[in-house]
C-alpha cells in the first residue's frame, strides 16, 4: 500500500476538521455554577469585647438553631441551617452599619486622697486620657459624678464630692475649644463603690465617675 501526499486543499480541510474538533470538545466542558449569593438578612454571633462567646438559639418558621461560636450566623427567612460566615463577607454586610451608629460610651474613675480635692498621682495619668476622648467625639456629652469615703460628716462630704466634680468638669471643658455638656452630680458619701461603716477611710470611694459620650 502506498501513501500519497496530501493536496493543499486537503490539508486545510483536515485542519479545519480538527479545529472544529476542539471547538465542540471546549463547548461541551461543564458550566462552573457560581456559589450561591449569601442570604440578605442573617443573625449572626460575635465574640464580646473581653473575647468570651456566648450563646444565641434563634427559633424562625423553620425551627430553632443554636448558635454558639463566634462567626456562626443563621439566615432570618425560613431557615433553620447554621453556616459560618467569614470575616469579609461580615464585614461588606456591616461596615456601613457600623459606621454610622454613635461610639459607644466609655466610663472611667478618678481618685483622691483623703480630704484632698486634687486628683491623686495615679489617676494623672488617666485625666489625660479622659480629655483625648472628649477631643475625639463631635458635641461629646459629659456625666461628672463625685464621691467621697465615710470620713467626716454626710453634709461635708457632699460639699467635698461636688468641689471634686466641679474641678473635673472644668478640666475636661478646657480639654476642647468645642463647647460641650457637662453634667454635675455630687453623691457625697452615699454612693461608696465599697460599703463601710462610718468615719472609715477607704480610697476607692473617694472618686469622680465619669462617662463619656
Amino acid at each position: 500500500m502506498s501513501l500519497r501526499p496530501l493536496c493543499p486543499s486537503s490539508r486545510h480541510a483536515l485542519a479545519a476538521t480538527l479545529i472544529t474538533a476542539l471547538l465542540a470538545t471546549a463547548c461541551a466542558t461543564p458550566e462552573v455554577k457560581a456559589p450561591p449569593a449569601p442570604p440578605r438578612s442573617y443573625l449572626v454571633l460575635l465574640e464580646n469585647d473581653d473575647g468570651t462567646t456566648g450563646k444565641v438559639i434563634y427559633t424562625g418558621a423553620a425551627g430553632a438553631v443554636e448558635l454558639n461560636q463566634s462567626h456562626h450566623a443563621v439566615a432570618l427567612k425560613d431557615s433553620a441551617q447554621r453556616y459560618t460566615i467569614d470575616a469579609q463577607q461580615l464585614s461588606r454586610d456591616t461596615d456601613a452599619a457600623v459606621r454610622a451608629q454613635p461610639r459607644p460610651p466609655k466610663s472611667f474613675q478618678l481618685y483622691y486622697d483623703i480630704g484632698d480635692t486634687r486628683i491623686n498621682k495615679a489617676s494623672a495619668a488617666l485625666l489625660a486620657q479622659i480629655q483625648a476622648e472628649v477631643r475625639s467625639r463631635p458635641a461629646p456629652d459629659i456625666s461628672v459624678i463625685g464621691h467621697t469615703d465615710t470620713v467626716g460628716s454626710a453634709a461635708s462630704n457632699e460639699v467635698l464630692s461636688l468641689r471634686r466634680a466641679e474641678q473635673v468638669s472644668q478640666l475636661l471643658k478646657a480639654a476642647t475649644a468645642e463647647a460641650v455638656n457637662v453634667d454635675v452630680t455630687s453623691h457625697g458619701e452615699r454612693n461608696p463603690l465599697v460599703p463601710t461603716p462610718d468615719n472609715t477611710p477607704e480610697p476607692r470611694n473617694r472618686r469622680v465617675e465619669v462617662t463619656v459620650r
